[in-house]
């Protein structure tokens, strides 16, 4: 009879020969098979008679399935690799109608995790009872030992919260803590904060106090909506938590979220499929297009050393790297290189707000007016936008225009004549120019290649280092959009006629997947603004603010790209009318709307022999620089609306 010890062994044996014979892939990869097939680990469980313990031991390597289990797991596993792998399942995303699609891997519901991060991106914290639950982004929670602040901060190091690097050179995200106001009552924090102008707990506060005790430090933001604590780095390895305090402000309205009132599970997986998709939040959504920028494009990079025979860290080719000075027309109007200068000096870089009376023919034939709203209109427009990097402006007199140059450029565009039913794409009040202004290069270059115009510029200020800087923030952005959108059932290969029913029941989805929608819009158009953020009200007039001394502060960005919009709109708006005879009546930032025989878009935008739009009209789809319909309205409620000073453009959608 075999003693112990031969029993223990040849258990090892038996075990080790099953293995053999039913291979599992490795541990991390389990789970990451099951998140991307949008499987809960109790559905696992159910399918092989298990514990949902027992799937969640297997995926972290805690312990191995055996006999019949093993073998069943392996064939769900195996099965799952292939449904991960099928292009079938992969989402189409195009620019035009006609332009072959590249494919956008599948999102879902709930946070993709990363090997090194089993427990997703962030935590949403709640009081349950006399202790804190923590709930992830795949449903899962767990009860948090922590009765203080810093007990909190240290388990969240230690408990596998966070999200792989966006890009080669990016760093993994910090664990994101969601705190609810029970939670924040529950720590010790106070329900609201005093000090409402600088939105922060005062230094002196007994949490600050413990924190620092503790050895945590915090940023100059101090402890506030949003907050981040780290510890000083340690063999070169950070340890950092971000904190949301929902009490506080964060993820309100104020922020930009616009999120439907949720318990904390459903608001663990809605801001874990926003961390997947877009990046883990970091602030207001507006904060987050100008995070998610610099993940994508780090200022840094390891580069190898051959003289010092280690890494070293240098700048990152395509990225922002450090703060620049504007070129004067383009500062903000409280900068200081604004003092003293005329308006007319100042470049109007803007978007449309403009609006003009039918023609008597107008008045006759048409009876209704259609709102057409583009799609992210300027996050599209920052697609392959070629824009300045590092070199400071250029500035030259008589200059020849040059298309491939990134600058701003002093032209007289007054002589160009365009129909009057047309908005000037030159100004943001779409009146025609009356002398020499500033103009982003993008504006320019529409004058002289499509309008056919002779143009000899005054001055520029050109930036001689550019790139496509923004071009892998809008595909990050367009991808989660296309995503998202999938979700509700609303896909870019649908005819025009579908997409509309699609997008007028769009309003009755679920509240999350909508507040989801809002948020990816906001980031980008937030985004976008963060390029020449204002100063705050208690600065006074042109002093410097914090905002200018980042590498993100570029006005001259934000103008190309609002540049870049405001022409593929007026490109659009010829086009529609050489083949439909149609003009716009009015038009504010990314609306236009046009008279129609019928209350509906589909009297306005043609459609082609497959149902679907034509290239270079306005094309009613999903996609990025397609239109969906804003609101239609009877001709003589334009005319009011008109009458008493309005841009119905801005009307129209809630009226």
């Amino acid at each position: 009879m075999p003693d112990e010890n031969e029993a223990s062994v040849f258990a090892r044996v038996d075990a080790f020969l099953e293995s053999l014979q039913t291979p599992l892939p490795p541990s991390e990869e389990r789970a990451a098979l099951r998140l991307r097939a949008q499987l809960t680990r109790e559905q696992l469980a159910d399918t092989l008679q298990c514990q949902a313990q027992d799937i969640e031991a297997w995926e972290n390597g805690g312990s191995e399935p055996k006999g019949t289990q093993r073998a069943g797991y392996a064939r769900l596993l195996t099965g799952l690799r292939v449904l991960d792998a099928d292009p079938r399942s992969e989402t189409a995303a195009v620019e035009e109608p006609h332009t072959p699609p590249p494919t956008v891997k599948p999102h879902h519901r709930g946070t993709r995790r990363g090997p090194g991060f089993p427990r997703g991106p962030l935590a949403v914290v709640d009081q349950t009872g006399q202790a804190l639950t923590a709930y992830f982004a795949d449903q899962s929670s767990t009860k948090v030992p922590a009765d203080h602040l810093v007990d909190l901060l240290q388990w969240a190091l230690e408990a596998g919260i966070g999200r792989e690097a966006l890009s080669s050179n990016d760093r993994n995200g910090d664990p994101l803590l969601v705190l609810t106001p029970a939670a924040s009552q529950f720590l010790g924090l106070p329900p609201e904060l005093e000090d409402r102008a600088s939105l922060r707990l005062p230094d002196s506060h007994p949490q600050i106090v413990n924190l620092r005790a503790a050895g945590f430090k915090l940023t100059r933001r101090g402890f506030g909506p949003w907050t981040r604590a780290y510890l000083p780095v340690t063999d070169g390895k950070r340890a950092s938590v971000q904190l949301a305090v929902t009490g506080w402000g964060a993820l309100s309205d104020r922020d930009g979220w616009n999120l439907p009132p949720l318990a904390p599970a459903p608001l663990a997986r809605l801001l874990g499929t926003y961390a997947d998709r877009v990046l883990t939040p970091r602030g207001s959504t507006a904060v987050c297009g100008q995070e998610l920028m610099t993940a994508l494009r780090p200022p840094t990079r390891a580069r190898w050393s051959e003289p010092d025979r280690k890494w070293v860290s240098s700048t990152n080719p395509g990225a922002l790297w450090k703060p620049i000075e504007p070129a004067p027309p383009e500062a903000h109007d409280a900068h200081p290189l604004a003092q003293g200068r005329f308006p007319q000096d100042a470049m109007d870089e803007e978007a449309w707000d403009w609006i003009r009376t039918p023609t008597d023919t107008e008045n006759t034939e048409f009876a209704h007016v259609v709102g057409l709203d583009i799609n992210l209109s300027f996050i599209a427009a920052a697609s392959s936008a070629s824009v300045g990097l590092n070199s400071p402006p250029r500035h030259i007199h008589n200059p020849t225009f040059d298309r491939r140059i990134p600058g701003t450029w002093l032209c007289d565009l007054s002589h160009i004549t365009l129909d009057p039913r047309l908005p000037s794409p030159f100004t943001s009040t779409g009146k025609p120019p009356t002398g020499p202004a500033w103009y982003a290069t993008p504006t320019l270059d529409y004058a002289v290649k499509d309008l056919g115009a002779t143009i000899k510029p005054l001055e520029a200020y050109l930036r001689d280092d550019h790139g496509p800087y923004l071009t892998p923030w809008y595909e990050r952005l367009r991808d989660a959009y296309l995503a998202t959108m999938a979700e509700a059932g609303i896909h870019p290969a649908i005819p025009q006629d579908e997409f509309l029913r699609a997008m007028n029941i769009l309003p009755q989805a679920e509240p999350a997947l909508l507040g989801l929608l809002s948020a990816i819009k906001a980031t980008g158009k937030g985004g976008i603004g963060k390029l020449r953020e204002g100063p705050r009200e208690t600065t006074a007039p042109y002093q410097r603010w914090a905002a200018l001394d980042t590498p993100t502060w570029r006005p001259d960005i934000r103008a190309a790209v609002i540049s870049r919009a405001r022409v593929n709109t007026h490109r659009k708006m010829i086009k529609t009318a050489e083949r439909t005879g149609r003009y716009p009546l009015a038009v504010l930032s990314d609306c236009v709307l046009y008279p129609a025989h019928a209350p509906s878009a589909l009297d306005v935008v043609p459609s082609g022999p497959d149902g679907r739009g034509i290239r270079g009209l306005f094309c009613l789809g999903v996609n990025p620089g397609f239109a969906k319909e804003e609101g239609t309205q009877s001709i003589s409620w334009f005319h009011q609306q008109h009458s008493q000073g309005l841009n119905p453009a801005r009307y129209i959608k809630n009226s």
